[in-house]
């Protein structure tokens, strides 16, 4: 999973750890979470800027190469996604390839749609497979109480169902795929 807000926020950690939760009780993940924030690498992708970062873009290459598949946790920040979450992926252009992405999105009354639209654009130039179904929230906090639990459990959990669900399929197909024959660009 990949995340791409900082602990203070009032809404991502607790989208997080929710869809956390979520994976870990579907049961065919092992889940791994790269906090774009936390990775603190530059901003611009620049060979002069790398060479500063080798150890932790190498760190966070390793772990995005090893995984079959991803969920992408966005809030939307002026119609689009964070600029720490855009770094994080620009500085990783071929470990995304030929695997899946699945979206959760929270923000206002767009619940963070126009964030993913730019995203799916990004990962369609990264040969990234994006699935339809996600999860979008509009004011995230509201959907959970105090203890970070879903205020609609089966809401939630029906939508988060279905997108692990694509998701597995999805990770299975390609990563079957990849195997017999490796995905070149």
């Amino acid at each position: 999973m990949i995340t791409s807000s900082p602990p203070e926020s009032g809404s991502g950690p607790v989208v997080s750890r929710w869809l956390t939760r979520q994976a870990e009780q579907f049961g065919a993940f092992r889940v791994d979470v790269i906090d774009a924030v936390d990775a603190d690498l530059p901003a611009v992708v620049s060979p002069a800027r790398e060479a500063g970062a080798r150890d932790r873009l190498d760190e966070v290459a390793a772990r995005i190469e090893a995984a079959d598949a991803y969920v992408v946790v966005t809030a939307e920040y002026n119609h689009g996604c964070p600029a720490v979450l855009k770094s994080l992926i620009d500085w990783h252009p071929t470990q995304w390839r030929g695997k899946p992405v699945s979206f959760v999105s929270y923000g206002g009354r767009s619940r963070g749609l126009r964030a993913v639209e730019q995203l799916r654009q990004t990962f369609a130039e990264l040969h990234v497979a994006t699935l339809r179904d996600g999860v979008s929230l509009a004011d995230a906090r509201s959907h959970f109480d105090e203890d970070g639990n879903p205020k609609d459990a089966a809401a939630l959990d029906a939508a988060s169902k279905t997108m692990l669900g694509q998701l597995v399929w999805w990770a299975v197909a390609l990563q079957q795929a990849r195997v017999q024959r490796p995905y070149t660009a």
